[in-house]
Parts: structure tokens; sequence; C-alpha cells
């Protein structure tokens, strides 16, 4: 099913707080330095236009990444790490199962001829070809849904309270998963009357055109999705805190983007996570935040996540994640096309299905796709952390809050294992995992402290 659009992770420059918390992570060092340290926030913040003067930080080597880094991630109590890794690993099962279960729907409706009745009944409805294909449609996404809903209650409701992820009760959960229902049947039957109309009358190139109408489709909901999609499920509003906005307007400003408000939602009527997204595509782009991140979190960790999302917006991540499915679905449906014909020449006429183009061969369809998209999952979650990464380093550059940044990802602890093994990583994780992310913070950190600050007069 489709679901709202979503995603995670400030512009202040060095000041003497920043500074503070340098000392604070020196004073092992002794009273001297300690003095030092002083002396420095002394300088920068009584006299900061000293004439061509030059103030020196510490070198580099008297601040070690992985003493700071270890230092934030002994800071997770053993039973809360215990509990985030049993959330997290329990969910590499689910999907599993979750793609298991999906495979035996499709099996099921294939085997059992289901397919081939929606097909007929929808034949028997109307007479024209396009609208037999939405009442099929229609059909067999609420069929697939109804079956998938024991999962899916499981997964989504049952298992989230268990671990005190969600604050919604039944009966809002219901409602939104009726909304998604809704709008998973009118989006899905508007794309599969397209699909097998192109299939019909294209029956040699269909799997090309297909392709281009599947990637412009996908750019039309990305486009659509925060103006009339993402308010069916959650209340968008500006941020108006100036505390809050500003220092975040004046990250966007800086790095190019003309932008005068910023949005915030209640998420905190469905879950207690902490998140912020950058969604939308050309003129309906816009970068939120979530009422949980402004009320659980410091305006140094607010800032180190909005300017992560910014860097989404500046590196275009939107734009390359299009060319990076685009590539995927054009992949996708010549297999479909190889693996779809040498299967309906086994077993079409077994199953009742006249062709690929046959409304009947949407369970194939379904059981040929997910697998390719199953199989890929190491390489499009590889993708997808590489462009959270580039944007975890943007954010660092833009807010110059590593402090900020790392509290915020030991906030993710309480959803994501922190330290998996390289391996794990990889093929799981669409974000870096949080160890991953507060040793980039303590590096850039502990790089920027070796540099020299040269405070010059003006001419």
């Amino acid at each position: 099913m489709l679901a709202p659009p979503g995603r995670i992770l400030e512009d202040s420059k060095m000041t003497p707080a920043s500074s503070n918390i340098w000392c604070a992570n020196t004073s092992r060092m002794g009273i001297w330095t300690s003095a030092a340290c002083l002396l420095l926030q002394l300088v920068l913040a009584v006299n900061p236009l000293l004439g061509a003067q030059e103030v020196s930080s510490p070198p580099a080597s008297a601040f070690s990444v992985e003493t700071a880094s270890r230092a934030y991630l002994d800071r997770l109590p053993a039973d809360k790490k215990a509990r985030s890794d049993a959330y997290f690993e329990g969910g590499y099962w689910l999907q599993l199962w979750q793609f298991l279960y999906g495979a035996g729907l499709a099996v099921l409706l294939l085997h059992t001829g289901l397919s081939v009745r929606m097909r007929n009944l929808a034949s028997r409805l109307v007479r024209f070809k396009p609208l037999q294909t939405a009442a099929y449609a229609i059909q067999y996404l609420i069929l697939t849904a109804l079956l998938s809903f024991p999962l899916t209650v499981y997964s989504d409701f049952f298992r989230e309270h268990k671990y005190g992820l969600a604050n919604q009760n039944f009966g809002g959960w219901f409602g939104d998963w009726s909304k998604g229902l809704l709008v998973n049947v009118i989006l899905g039957s508007l794309l599969m009357m397209a699909l097998f109309g192109i299939v019909r009358k294209l029956p040699r190139t269909w799997h090309i055109w297909g392709a281009i109408v599947t990637c412009g489709f996908l750019v039309l909901t990305i486009a659509i999705a925060p103006v009339f999609i993402a308010p069916l499920f959650n209340t968008y509003t500006s941020l108006t805190d100036p505390k809050v906005q500003d220092p975040i307007l004046r990250i966007a400003r800086a790095n190019g983007i003309k932008v005068d408000k910023v949005f915030q939602m209640d998420a905190s009527k469905q879950t207690t996570r902490i998140s912020a997204n950058v969604s939308g595509f050309l003129g309906t782009m816009r970068i939120t935040l979530n009422d949980n991140l402004l009320r659980r979190c410091s305006l140094p960790e607010i800032e180190a996540v909005m300017a992560h999302e910014i860097g989404h917006y500046v590196l275009n991540h939107v734009f390359k994640m299009v060319v990076f499915l685009s590539v995927i679905f054009v992949i996708g449906f010549f297999w479909l096309r190889s693996g779809g014909t040498w299967l309906l020449q086994r077993f079409g006429g077994r199953w009742g299905i006249n062709g690929i183009g046959d409304v009947a061969v949407t369970p194939l369809v379904v059981l040929l796709f997910t697998s390719y998209l199953f199989v890929l999952t190491p390489i499009t979650n590889t993708l997808i952390r590489m462009q959270e990464m580039e944007a975890d380093r943007f954010g660092l550059n833009a807010a110059r809050q590593p402090d900020g940044f790392a509290e915020a990802s030991l906030k993710l602890s309480e959803y994501r294992k922190m330290e998996p093994g390289p391996v794990e990583e990889w093929i799981f994780y669409d974000h870096p995992s949080g160890a991953t992310r507060i040793r980039t913070a303590m590096r850039w950190k502990a790089e920027n402290m070796g540099l020299e600050t040269t405070i010059a007069s003006p001419k």
C-alpha cells in the first residue's frame, strides 16, 4: 500500500557555548588546559575584532574520535539497547515473512482461480476495457489488503505498541489504514488502467513503454503527495517559533533555497518517533519536522536534523532517487516480459489466463516484481544509505552542531539497532546506523577542532 512519504536528520557558528562543549570533553587534561579553554572563550566572546591576531584550537590529536563516540554509545542503558536491538532485528524476519506472505497470496489467487473470477465479474459489470481493468483492480486491491490484514495489524499496530513506539488507539490506526487503502485503490486503479492499455496496444514493446509510464506515475505521485495525500493522515502547519524557525531558514537561504517557511506535523498522535522529511517534487517540495522532534529535542539537535533535510534538497536527492528508481523499473519490466512469458507458456492454460494483456495475470506480475525487488534489497538500501550519509555530512557542515547531531542519533536508538556488523548494515540499513552517524559527527568535530581560526581586523 502507498503510505505517506517520510525521512531523517543545523546554521550556527563557533560560539562560546560550543567551545564550552569542547572544554568539557578535554577537562581530563588538567587545570592548565581548562584555563586555556576559558581564555579562548573570553577572546571569542569579549573582543572578536582583535587586530590580525591568530587563535589556534588544540590539535586534533587532543580529541579522540573513538573515545568521544564510545562515550555517547555507552550512555544507552543495556536494557534499552537490548530492546531496540530486538525490535530492529525482528524487522529482518518481518521483511521475509511479509514477502513470503505476499507471494503466497499471489499463488493462492492464481491456483484457486480467484483472479480469473474477479476478471469475469469485471467483464460482466462493464463493457469498456479500461473500466473492466479498473473494476478488476478495485477487487484485487481490496481483497489482497483484507487477506494481508492479520499480518499488517500485527506489524503496524500490535508490534509498535509492544515496543512503546505508538500512541494511536486501534480506532485511530484503523482509520488511517482505511484512508491508505482508499488512496491505494484510486492510484493503483489508474496505474493498472494505463499499463494494461499499453500492453494491449503495444504487445511487442509494452515493457519499454510500461516502464516509462510507471516512472511518470512515480513523479506524479511524489509531486502530489505533500499537497493531497499527506494531509489525509496528519495536520500540517507553518512553524512559527522564531527560535526554531529562524536558524533553519538561515541555513536554507545560505545554501540557495528561497524559502520563507518550514512545516510541522502532528505525528505524536500516531507515534513517539522523532523525524523530519523532505518531500515533494518540482513546485511541491517542502521541508517538514514532526512535533515529537520539537518537543523532545534541544535547539542544536533540531538544527542538526533540519540541516540534514535541507541537504537532501540542495543535493537534489529527490530527483536522483527518481532516476535511480526509473532504472529499477526499466530492468524490472524486462524481467516481467521474460519471466512472465515463460510462466504463462507453462501454466497460463491451467490458470485460465489468456496472456500478458489479461488483467487476471496481475497476481503473477506482482509475484515477479516483488521477488525482483526483494532480491535487490541490499542494493536499494545501499543507494538510499549513501544519500543519507551525504546529507549527514552536508548537515554537519551547514549547521556545525556535531553534538546536536550525535544526540539526535542517540534518540534514534529507540527503534534502530545502534551497532550492527558491517554486513548487517549493508543488507538491512537504508540509513547509516547510530554508531556510524555518531562517529561521523565526532570525526567532523575532531577535524574542525584542529583547524586554525584567524580573526582579522576590518580594513
